[in-house]
């Protein structure tokens, strides 16, 4: 394979690109009840309950300092973020627990990931009204590139997205490129939600079974190999 090949191959979109949003279990509840994912910034003026995970120096980053290039004045923390793939780098710091700036410490085994189509996620967002963007890394770093058109997703290195072995500091950052959606995801785009055991399994089902009005109800799979 000569060099201008394996460049290419490097940014082979999958067929059905899947997006992925991870959230603590206890914070299922208002998700289904609201009917929506709310970004961090909706979420605190919401005062959503549940969990919430992450780096506090992160998060407030994202909410305060970056903005988006595509549309100017449209911070990150405005929001839901998603990543390109499940047993993601961030899923792993919650697996360490003791990694310096890390408010939440109770591991993975309470995180879930729920999964979404990317185009149908886009389709609904321009139905909605809302922007959308996605990154070729991770959009908690101060440098970061951004795009709001579909025939840029070539710039995003999908074997970095999708490789288990990330120890490369540029496949580090190009694991974490990321989808975002202003301020609110619709829980009936979740197609699958992603657990860790099948006691988590049947947790989930509970938690979702438990609101009478929720009408959409994801498959609900335990996925080792989502996890660490």
């Amino acid at each position: 394979m000569n060099e201008t090949d394996e460049s290419k191959s490097t940014m082979k979109i999958p067929e059905c690109p899947k997006i992925y949003h991870i959230l603590h279990l206890d914070r299922l509840h208002s998700v289904v009840s609201a009917g929506y994912l709310w970004s961090h910034a909706q979420a605190i003026s919401r005062k959503a309950a549940g969990t919430d995970i992450g780096m506090t120096d992160i998060k407030n980053r994202r909410l305060n300092e970056l903005t988006l290039k595509s549309y100017p004045g449209l911070f990150v923390g405005q929001c839901v973020p998603f990543y390109f793939c499940p047993r993601s780098i961030m899923l792993y710091i919650f697996h360490k627990r003791n990694i310096s700036g890390l408010n939440y410490r109770g591991g993975q085994e309470s995180i879930i990931h729920l999964e979404a189509d990317l185009y149908a996620s886009i389709d609904w967002a321009k139905q909605n009204n809302l922007r959308w963007a996605f990154t070729t890394s991770n959009a908690g770093a101060y440098t970061f590139e951004d795009y709001n058109d579909l025939q840029e997703l070539p710039l995003i290195n999908w074997k970095a997205v999708q490789a288990t072995d990330w120890r490369q500091e540029e496949i580090k950052r190009q694991k974490q490129a990321e989808f975002l959606v202003e301020n609110r995801f619709s829980w009936h785009l979740i197609d699958r939600i992603g657990v860790y055991s099948t006691a988590w399994r049947s947790d989930v089902k509970k938690v979702i079974s438990g609101i009478p009005k929720c009408a959409h109800r994801p498959s609900v799979e335990v996925r080792y190999d989502w996890y660490y």
